[in-house]
């Protein structure tokens, strides 16, 4: 397959939307006994399902800020065979293995990234994408992600205060000049993180705040002085040139306490991904793990390619 010229600028799906109060995130696998040629099909038309879901989200509800972000990982990129040469970055993940910790690498072949107000629309939404999806391929993830409080995990710490805003949000988010043939997509990065949260509230908030290197109510960073090297904020955040947008979510079931956080981000690198997950389960310098992770379980870890509206429009026929 090769990729048409398009004469107007290339769109990105809707990656730097803000987080909402409801999020579907689903993680579909094909099956090979469906049958390459049904698979392409049924792939062709998921495309197309998608541009019009958000079309019609946005006629029907223009203020619901609702949207779905589909991503497609390197091993289903290929057995469809969708363009080459692939974007730059796109690959199958590899496990980042520490001295204590690993971050996992699981299987996915498309990533669905569903936002809304209203929970009705949210399920409205991947409800019609499993019924298209069902019959060649197997859901591996659905996580139901919630707004907690003022964008909270739910061990209890505001997330995502580092991300870009403004025009920054674009910059970090969305592929440029630099791989022209996929200019306006993203690389999409997800992991399931499930959280020990009886140890974590066995810690003084004192103790969390160094976990962290942040205040735990007023959300303020620790000087440089007194933020321990192995917090979270002093690994996971590599520099003002290296960020990307964090759409985390927190999730969970209260009845067996497995409640953890559904880390999802969009970039225009994916190597600034590798940088953080290296500081934070390696170490920097190695050994020297973030201290999160000592409360926090890696469960995924997926890496998937986002194109723009108009590969995604051509690649739905």
């Amino acid at each position: 397959m090769t990729i048409n010229s398009f004469s107007k600028p290339h769109s990105a799906q809707n990656v730097t939307d803000y987080p909402n109060n409801n999020t579907y995130f689903l993680v579909w696998n094909f099956r090979e006994e469906a049958g390459l040629v049904t698979i392409k099909s049924v792939f062709q038309r998921i495309c197309a399902l998608v541009i019009n879901l958000n079309n019609s989200a946005l006629n029907r509800f223009p203020d619901a800020k609702a949207s779905c972000v589909m991503g497609i990982g390197y091993d289903a990129w290929l057995q469809l065979g969708l363009p080459q040469p692939l974007p730059k970055e796109l690959k199958r993940f590899e496990p980042v293995t520490g001295s204590k910790h690993t971050a996992v690498s699981t299987k996915g072949d498309l990533h669905f990234h569903i936002r809304a107000d209203h929970k009705s629309l949210a399920y409205d939404m991947a409800a019609a994408i499993s019924e298209l999806m069902s019959p060649v391929a197997d859901g591996v993830v659905e996580v139901q992600g919630f707004r907690y409080w003022d964008s909270r995990s739910v061990l209890g710490f505001v997330d995502g205060t580092e991300n870009p805003h403004g025009a920054d949000r674009d910059r970090f988010a969305i592929i440029g000049g630099e791989d022209p043939s996929y200019q306006g997509g993203s690389y999409l990065f997800v992991q399931q993180y499930i959280h020990n949260l009886r140890a974590w509230k066995s810690l003084p908030v004192e103790e969390q705040e160094k976990v962290i290197g942040r205040s735990k109510e007023q959300d303020i960073e620790m000087s440089d002085e007194l933020k321990p090297k192995n917090a979270h904020i002093a690994l996971a955040n590599i520099g003002d040139d290296f960020k990307v947008v964090r759409d985390n979510m927190p999730f969970g079931n209260v009845a067996t306490n497995e409640m953890g956080t559904y880390f999802i981000c969009y970039t225009s690198t994916f190597s600034t991904v590798e940088k953080m997950l290296n500081n934070m389960f390696i170490g920097n310098p190695e050994g020297n793990y973030d201290r999160i992770l000592d409360f926090s379980t890696a469960k995924t870890g997926s890496l998937f390619f986002a194109p723009s509206l108009e590969l995604l429009d051509e690649f739905g026929g």
